[in-house]
C-alpha cells in the first residue's frame, strides 16, 4: 500500500515539530512538505530533524517510501 500524506506521513509530525519549522515551512501543508521532501528526507536519515531526537528507522522508511512513490496527497 502507498503512503498518503493525510493519512500517513502529516501524522508522523508533531505539532512541536510543525511550530519550530513554521518560519521557514509547514510541515502540515502536502505542496511544502513536497518543495522540501529531499531535505527533509536527508535530515530525518542523519537523526537531526526532529531536534529533540531521531525517528525511529520505521517512521523514517514511511517518509522514503512516500518520497519514491511520487509524494502523493
Amino acid at each position: 500500500m502507498t503512503a498518503t500524506f493525510e493519512q500517513d506521513i502529516k501524522p508522523l509530525f508533531r505539532e512541536r515539530d510543525r511550530e519550530s519549522m513554521k518560519p521557514v515551512f509547514d510541515l502540515w501543508s502536502h505542496d511544502e512538505v513536497v518543495e522540501n521532501a529531499d531535505a527533509i528526507l536527508e535530515r530525518l536519515r542523519n537523526g537531526t530533524m526532529p531536534c529533540d531526537g531521531a525517528w525511529p528507522d520505521e517512521q523514517v522508511a514511511i517518509f522514503e517510501r512516500w518520497v519514491e512513490a511520487g509524494t502523493p496527497a
